[in-house]
């Protein structure tokens, strides 16, 4: 089962490559249409992000190829695991996200799936850019960087 910590969003997935791959300008939370079996296997803390992205369909805006695996007590009834599920956004929010995709090239990206304080499934959605090969060499290299730093001043003191 997912592990709750005291602020109350219980953190089921998580999606670290999408911050390698892309520049993250702007976060948006994300309400999901879900059915029962599927928030049951989303409580046991079973889900994958990682290979999934969100894109904006006929006015609404859907997560693609997210893997919610069955639940593990389900009958007959259980869900299907790669199914495309809706996004809950308001309107505005979605012609920002849609315009954005279409003309600016943008990438709507999961973040995180968590449940919030009440109870309620959330992806944290991110519009982002692509990084090229050299974005990602020079972030390792700031990255690298910034860690030797802190390592100098915990030694100077």
């Amino acid at each position: 089962m997912a592990e709750k910590p005291k602020s109350g969003r219980a953190t089921v997935a998580v999606n670290r490559r999408a911050r390698h791959e892309y520049f993250i300008e702007d976060v948006v939370e994300a309400g999901l249409v879900l059915t029962g079996t599927e928030v049951k296997a989303l409580r046991e803390g079973k889900a994958n992000i990682a290979e999934s992205y969100a894109s904006p369909e006929d006015g609404e805006i859907w997560l693609i190829n997210a893997n919610i695996p069955e639940y593990s007590a389900g009958n007959r009834e259980n869900h299907e695991p790669k199914r495309k599920r809706k996004l809950l956004l308001n309107k505005r929010e979605i012609a920002r996200l849609s315009q954005a995709v279409e003309r600016k090239g943008y990438t709507l990206t999961p973040l995180k799936l968590y449940f919030n304080e009440r109870g309620r499934a959330k992806l944290e959605l991110g519009l982002g850019q692509g990084k090229k090969l050299h974005d990602k060499r020079e972030t390792s290299k700031d990255r690298d960087w910034n860690r030797q730093k802190q390592r100098l001043m915990r030694e100077q003191g």
